[in-house]
């Protein structure tokens, strides 16, 4: 992607109107953006966070990654000014009263480290509740440094940064959308506004792309897990909760950390597919309920499948789920596939899907292919 591509998706620009009382998201600027059904590559439950900042006064950086969206309190003054739910800098000034003007160059810089790495299709600079503090335009970089680099490394003069979006103009108080086309493996980004202003939240959305040598190290491990690579292709019902919830890492903590349906009126069923981190060999499953307990599924199954035109077969038969519990299951032999979905009957909802296996020797060639052709 060159740095002259116009990759903005939603164009506003800007300022939005004063606060006028009553609901603040009211007249809050956004579109429906393609790339937000791949997962957040920078959700703090992944293990994202913002590492460094070069300022800070008004509002802390961390704001960045908040999982809920941007809160408003127009009474909540602090004794630096207005307390904002957000990353705020300060104003900048010029070199002189005779130039008192930021220069071209100027700009404030936030690094974040990615919770999972991987390919990035989409970015959304969320300036909620930045009316008119918001910065005049935005840039993001992406890098790929291995280990766990500090900001002073990150900043080195031999860090290779990748423009993703270029300089461009954003709106106050809007959800900002920019479609990425780099194939390339991203640990890291630098988000820059110019010259100054306030970002209420950064959502980075794409697909994640594991260490091979990591998981060969593991042996068995979670082959449909976000974080190892595995991916939400397609479900039933979205009514109350993204599927992608299903493979987040840890236990469910509360009922929307889940995957549940509106109640269903007629005789179907609902149901998730997914895409293994590769070609998998499959030995054991746990379906968890956690913090469903009037509305769990009532029984599940599970199926795999080989090959995109592979056909399913169930490998877990329809069983009686119990509320908020965790289930086990060990197979009676691995089941080979690269897809796997969970049917719940008749609907509701699960927590978490994990399902324990190894890579097949074609599965780990492939994924260790892809990752060097990414730049790994």
């Amino acid at each position: 992607m060159t740095a002259q591509q116009n990759t903005s998706l939603a164009s506003f620009t800007g300022d939005a109107n004063p606060y006028g009382g009553g609901d603040p998201y009211a007249d809050y600027r956004t579109a429906d953006l393609p790339f937000t059904q791949f997962a957040n590559l920078a959700d703090r439950q992944l293990g994202a966070g913002v590492v460094a900042a070069n300022d800070e006064f008004f509002a802390q950086r961390e704001n960045l990654l908040v999982p809920e969206p941007a809160e408003f309190d127009p009474e909540h003054f602090g004794h630096k000014g207005k307390v904002m739910d957000g990353w705020e800098t300060r104003r900048r000034r010029g070199a002189s009263a005779e130039q008192p003007w930021p220069t071209e160059e100027d700009h404030d810089w936030a690094l974040i480290r990615l919770g999972a790495p991987g390919v990035i299709r989409g970015i959304v600079v969320d300036t909620a509740h930045f009316r008119g503090n918001y910065p005049q335009a935005v840039s993001v970089e992406g890098a790929s440094v291995a280990g766990s680099p500090s900001p002073e490394e990150l900043l080195a003069d031999d860090v290779k940064w990748t423009t993703l979006v270029p300089r461009t103009p954003v709106g106050g108080h809007a959800a900002n959308g920019f479609a990425v086309a780099t194939e390339q493996r991203f640990t890291h980004l630098r988000l820059k506004q110019h010259p100054d202003g306030g970002i209420a939240r950064l959502r980075v959305y794409g697909e994640v792309v594991p260490d091979p040598a990591w998981l060969t190290a593991l042996g068995t491990f979670d082959v449909v897990a976000l974080e190892n690579g595995g991916q939400v292709e397609d479900a039933s019902n979205l009514f109350y909760s993204p599927a992608t919830n299903t493979i987040q890492p840890g236990r469910s903590r509360k009922m929307d950390d889940g995957w549940e349906t509106r109640r269903r009126r007629d005789r179907g069923n609902d149901w998730i597919q997914y895409r293994l981190v590769d070609r998998s060999q499959i030995r054991a499953i746990e379906i968890d309920t956690a913090y469903l307990k009037g509305n769990s599924a009532g029984w599940a199954s599970v199926s795999v499948k080989d090959g995109e035109d592979g056909e399913w077969r169930e490998v877990l038969p329809r069983t009686r789920m119990q509320p908020d519990t965790n289930h086990r299951f060990v197979l009676p032999e691995a089941a080979v596939g690269t897809h796997a979905r969970v049917d719940i009957f008749p609907d509701g909802g699960i927590s978490r899907l994990r399902l324990f296996g190894t890579l097949t020797e074609d599965g780990a060639a492939h994924l260790a292919a892809r990752h060097q052709e990414l730049g790994g």
